[in-house]
């Protein structure tokens, strides 16, 4: 038996260093940009004429942006660039005009100015449209919008459509929000979509289309092109991607978090703290006392965050960028700020209503609703209307509950991941 022992030994030892083991890190997510150019999917575009809805987020993890990749192929011809809002290079921030690609040449054909759909004209030159441009989740973020005007521009003049898919930012499991337009009824376009959707650009893509169908109205040529090692569970930190802030006001990912909730204020006189280096994070203004307001917001004990107060001054420039005049520049503001403690557990829909809350509570000689804007962010009037009669932010929350199921039930028809 004794010359067993070393080799039980040696057993044990192993067997320990494998239990004690750190699990294999995960692999890097593939984006669908990387994998257009493969013997899989080269087919769909050689030799065509491209036009490419995109912008600076159109990044390769090499740092190489898509259209330049393209523009030095030979057996494609990049024909045409689509600008989103803040445009293709994203230094932006207000209506972007059409112009010239300063780095390639190519024609600059602007969707966010006075035409958000491509005309025949536009898509004169092109075979087939990619769109390549990396979203955050939340509904009234407008590069869905933009995606779903191309969309229906493909449909419309027989052009196909490649979508190449990245990830959710804030992760692509928390669906919530009041529904826009009327129950039941086709889901085809961001009007129809909760305040966060729980979708990555390309099932919003398939559902967009798929629910065309039953509008009677002619459905895109659409190819989505999915990523690979790609979790609906994963945040964008967790995916090995480096991070590109989608836009001027859009700098980390806790930015984007917090959108969903305090992005409403665009519809209020309230600062979002648009023009400082925490946008959406805080809120306040020149007359709010930022102590009663955390105490108020951290009365409500939502999950997954808590506020503190702040103060801060809005400047015109952000991070290098000019952006549109914000609220209170120049001045200083009190408020509160919000730290997310569990982002997973954080909703940040429903936030939105305890802070709209909070500030009529305290502030209703001050607090001034921008109705149609606020409107236009919730994608209902209800909301507003709810608030300014008086119901209560749980009473208000709960009347979401059937129209987020029927949109769960059409949502999981097209998911990918």
């Amino acid at each position: 038996m004794k010359h067993l022992r070393p080799l039980l030994l040696l057993w044990l030892v192993l067997g320990l260093s494998t239990a004690f083991a750190a699990p294999a890190a995960a692999p890097r997510v593939v984006i669908g940009a990387e994998r257009l150019l493969t013997k899989e999917f080269l087919p769909l575009i050689k030799g065509k004429r491209i036009g490419l809805v995109t912008n600076h987020t159109g990044l390769l993890p090499d740092g190489r942006h898509l259209v330049d990749v393209l523009h030095t192929r030979k057996d494609v011809k990049l024909t045409t660039l689509f600008g989103p809002e803040h445009g293709i290079r994203g230094d932006q921030d207000t209506h972007v005009a059409s112009g010239t690609d300063a780095k390639t040449g190519l024609p600059v054909v602007s969707l966010y100015g006075k035409t958000r759909k491509p005309t025949a004209e536009m898509l004169q030159n092109v075979d087939v449209l990619i769109f390549d441009i990396q979203d955050i989740g939340a509904r009234f973020y407008t590069y869905i919008a933009t995606m779903n005007h191309v969309l229906e521009a493909a449909a419309e003049h027989g052009k196909p459509y490649i979508i190449l898919d990245r990830p959710n930012a804030i992760g692509a499991v928390y669906v919530d929000g009041p529904i826009g337009g009327e129950p039941g009824e086709p889901v085809s376009g961001v009007g129809q979509l909760p305040v966060v959707h729980g979708m990555t650009v390309g099932e919003l893509a398939r559902m967009f289309n798929g629910e065309r169908a039953r509008r009677k109205l002619p459905q895109a040529k659409l190819t989505v092109i999915p990523m690979q090692h790609y979790s609906r569970q994963q945040w964008y930190d967790d995916t090995q991607l480096p991070w590109v802030k989608p836009s001027p006001n859009m700098l980390t990912l806790t930015t984007a978090a917090v959108y969903p909730a305090t992005c409403l204020l665009e519809g209020t006189n309230v600062s979002e703290a648009r023009g400082t280096l925490h946008p959406f994070e805080r809120i306040g203004a020149t007359w709010i006392d930022g102590q009663k307001l955390s105490a108020q917001l951290n009365s409500y004990n939502l999950k997954g965050v808590t506020f503190r107060p702040v103060s801060f001054v809005p400047d015109s420039i952000v991070d290098g960028i000019k952006i549109w005049p914000p609220k209170f520049m120049g001045e200083q503001c009190s408020g509160a700020e919000m730290v997310v403690t569990d982002r997973n557990a954080f909703e940040s829909a429903k936030a939105g209503v305890y802070i709209l809350h909070a500030l009529k509570t305290l502030y209703p000689e001050q607090l001034e609703w921008r109705e149609g804007r606020m409107d236009k962010l919730w994608g209902t009037p209800k909301v507003r209307e709810q608030l300014q009669a008086g119901l209560s932010p749980l009473e208000i929350v709960k009347q979401w509950d059937k129209d987020l199921a029927h949109f769960r039930k059409v949502r999981q028809q097209y998911l990918i991941y």
